[in-house]
């Protein structure tokens, strides 16, 4: 295996983690006005993500920095074809992270129902958009031999990829939901198990439509073939799994299987691209793969002694740190978001 198939992969890990863990933070966020009916309650509700949220955010920032270093062409086109998706995107996430901080800043009820519903925007357009943006990258765009991206904003807002923004934004509800079921107590708990009753199916027909619309704009049908293999299937029975778990209200279980549904529907589009990052609609040899876009293999090798390095430390980091707040989050809880 050369070091640029280990770099994609590690891009796709970094992708992982970022979907898992950020995905509950955007679904928490989205159910934030409905779940919460009075200001205690929804404060409450934040307290849920209020220690990690911005350690989720990491990833995603990795995840760039990653691509930025190991694959510059990937970066270099993704960002100018992206340009005002990823504007929107980002500015959502500024605001998001404004209004966790802000929020608490005055006890005027119009003052905190502001920034709740700014926490619930900028929780439901990176959501969306962030399907919206693996659709596209499944579907090809149109770029040319020299790398350059020649389409425009509303290139991006395709059927397919509309659909796929869908089915994130219904599966990160979802995964929220069962989340706050597990840390939170009384009617928090009660109403957030509802939502994940309400929105699962949702959720399920949303995915199902990808998977039927993805042979249809996409060659993954042609990459992964009649037999996809053990990962891909296990997602599509993890996401059944999790259906029939919240029916019997065995949320711990049910969380696990979206976090799983999750990791392996990332891990199918990284192998539906592979060894491709961006596919031209143009010219299929048009495409960015790992190879013409990426750094010098001294590049690679430098970040790859920096990643053995540096990565466990995170990991373990960001594990003890879910360890010290697993408790779940309750009336008399101090925190304050």
């Amino acid at each position: 295996m050369d070091l640029n198939t280990i770099w994609f992969l590690l891009v796709s890990v970094l992708f992982i983690g970022f979907f898992v863990l950020e995905g509950f933070d955007y679904g928490v966020g989205i159910l934030l006005p409905f779940v919460g009916k009075s200001d205690s309650e929804r404060r409450r509700i934040i307290n849920t993500i209020g220690p990690v949220w911005d350690g989720n955010e990491v990833w995603m920032v990795t995840a760039g920095g990653a691509i930025f270093a190991a694959f510059p062409h990937w970066y270099a086109t993704m960002f100018s074809g992206f340009y005002l998706a990823l504007f929107l995107l980002l500015t959502a996430l500024i605001v998001r992270g404004v209004a966790f901080e802000f929020r608490s800043k005055d006890k005027h009820p119009a003052w905190r129902s502001t920034w709740d519903w700014l926490i619930f925007a900028g929780s439901l357009i990176p959501a969306l958009l962030w399907g919206v943006a693996v659709g596209n990258l499944l579907k090809g765009l149109p770029i040319e031999a020299d790398k350059q991206f020649v389409g425009g904003f509303f290139d991006l807002l395709n059927p397919y990829a509309l659909i796929a923004g869908l089915a994130s934004l219904s599966v990160f509800t979802v995964h929220g939901a069962i989340f706050l079921n597990l840390k939170s107590t009384d009617v928090i708990r009660d109403r957030a198990r509802a939502a994940t009753k309400k929105v699962g199916p949702v959720a399920t027909g949303f995915i199902l439509l990808f998977i039927v619309a993805t042979p249809l704009w996409t060659d993954a049908y042609q990459r992964l073939g009649m037999n996809p293999g053990l990962i891909p299937v296990t997602g599509l029975v993890s996401l059944v799994a999790a259906g029939l778990l919240i029916h019997k209200d065995r949320m711990g279980w049910a969380f696990a299987m979206t976090c799983l549904t999750i990791a392996c529907s990332t891990v199918t589009i990284f192998m539906s691209l592979y060894p491709r990052v961006m596919v031209s609609s143009l010219n299929p040899e048009w495409s960015l793969t790992i190879y013409n876009a990426s750094s010098s293999q001294y590049t690679l090798m430098v970040m790859s002694i920096v990643a053995l390095i540096f990565v466990p430390i995170v990991l373990v980091y960001q594990g003890w740190t879910y360890w010290v707040f697993r408790k779940r989050i309750s009336p008399e809880s101090e925190l304050e978001y």
